[in-house]
């Protein structure tokens, strides 16, 4: 079985995301496609992200009722900083009947030289990029395993939903509505 694995803060997770994932397993290869819930990313400040099971359980409710689509948490019990690698290899060992496919955007690729061991998830996986907009490929876009995909794009960041909310702005449609319910419910981001 072919699994995609779209990684992100989910924080939260939105329509744009959604778009994406659904966009790229509906129009490839891929069998199914997880998206990989990851926890404090070094390079986003800790005290905008919420709880790493708060944001899990929006994943859930955002893919619930979608056949190929579903949550992962493997990175939440591993070694922080976790690196993509180590979660590939970590997966590949518990699902050795999986081939595994890294998803990306189009602004990750072109700083994806710098990732540890990046030579080797080229070379033992495909890479699916979608293009963003005013971000450079870099050299790596030729690559072999490297499959560029045109899907939709949308001007939607969750740091942006964040603002509205704290803002008391409404964020419907942006997420989809069982997120913005539990959101509500729980008065996360205000």
């Amino acid at each position: 079985m072919k699994t995609g694995l779209f990684f992100g803060s989910f924080n939260p997770i939105h329509s744009g995301h959604l778009i994406i994932a659904n966009y790229i397993v509906e129009n490839s290869d891929l069998d199914e496609l997880w998206l990989v819930v990851t926890p404090h990313n070094p390079h986003k400040k800790r005290s905008t992200l919420a709880n790493d099971y708060d944001r899990l359980f929006l994943v859930n409710l955002a893919v619930e009722d979608h056949q190929k689509l579903q949550s992962c948490n493997i990175e939440f019990d591993m070694p922080k900083p976790s690196y993509t690698i180590d979660t590939l290899t970590y997966l590949k060992e518990q699902y050795p009947d999986k081939e595994f496919v890294l998803i990306m955007g189009g602004d990750n690729l072109g700083s994806f030289h710098k990732w540890k061991n990046y030579e080797v998830i080229l070379k033992n996986h495909q890479i699916y990029v979608y293009k963003r907009p005013n971000y450079e490929l870099g050299k790596l876009h030729t690559h072999p395993n490297v499959k560029l995909i045109n899907a939709p794009q949308m001007e939607i960041s969750s740091s942006l939903i964040r603002k509205f909310i704290k803002e008391k702005k409404s964020i419907q449609y942006w997420v989809p509505d069982k997120v913005l319910e539990e959101i509500q419910r729980c008065s996360m981001y205000s």
